[in-house]
């Protein structure tokens, strides 16, 4: 049977990618994001180029209780979240004490409560119908502290940390929980006035990419996949890494931004 996915932040990135990939292995989409001209460009191409439904929900996760309202919308419109794609998250650079702390309140919002409400809301039907998938999106930051994205990387800490978790718990139920965990993309979150955001002896994924990597390890219940290799030598070096000589490293990397 034909399954649906749900994917936030799907209008642009590696949210839009990811709707790409589900739709062109024959998979039905609910896509939801703020922006509802990027959203139904998305839909638009998508529809074109694949024979699948797509259902929009413009809605704004970062609003108080968005998370339940989208859940009975979902209801009311009768169909099945067979997998659940958290994506939506934003992200903020430059010394912790600088940013205002309402930008350090809706990044906890969106990239914390929010993923973590819809896997609660989600997962009971799942756990009912003996099966599913959630692919939380992380990042390579969810290994290592990073200064000047110190909420940021603590917030993928946790999706790290929650997503393995939920995967033990729900591993002899049918369910599996992979947390995606790319590093620097070429999206619009990591773009910059001088370039994109990035380190010095890595190059940027593109969302393409990233995407396509993503919906295996999903499809193949991966616990973690880490995209590309030289992020993969990156996280397993840090490791390996006294957590001063971390501290050094990364403070020199991120002394003049990324």
């Amino acid at each position: 049977m034909t399954q649906t996915v749900l994917i936030t932040g799907a209008s642009a990135g590696i949210g839009a990618a990811l709707a790409e990939q589900f739709a062109k292995h024959g998979h039905n989409l609910i896509l939801v994001a703020r922006n509802q001209n990027k959203l139904e460009a998305v839909a638009t191409h998508i529809s074109n180029e694949y024979s699948v439904d797509v259902h929009l929900i413009p809605c704004d996760l970062a609003e108080p209780h968005a998370a339940e309202d989208l859940f009975a919308t979902t209801q009311e419109m009768d169909i099945p979240v067979d997998i659940l794609v958290n994506n939506a998250g934003i992200l903020f650079e430059g010394p912790f004490a600088a940013i205002d702390l309402d930008k350090h309140r809706s990044l906890i919002q969106l990239n914390l409560m929010v993923l973590t409400e819809l896997c609660h809301l989600y997962l009971p039907a799942m756990i009912a119908n003996g099966g599913g998938k959630i692919l939380n999106v992380a990042s390579t930051s969810a290994f290592q502290p990073i200064p000047n994205l110190a909420c940021y990387a603590a917030s993928k800490a946790y999706v790290l940390s929650l997503s393995q978790s939920l995967s033990i718990e729900n591993e002899k139920k049918g369910i599996t929980v992979t947390a995606l965990c790319p590093g620097f993309t070429n999206t619009d979150m990591t773009a910059k006035e001088d370039g994109a955001m990035s380190l010095p002896f890595l190059r940027n994924m593109e969302p393409k990419d990233v995407a396509r990597q993503g919906y295996k390890a999903c499809m193949a219940g991966a616990p973690v996949y880490v995209n590309g290799v030289g992020n993969k030598l990156t996280v397993e070096m840090t490791k390996y890494q006294p957590r001063w000589l971390q501290r050094k490293i990364l403070g020199a990397l991120s002394k003049d931004g990324f």
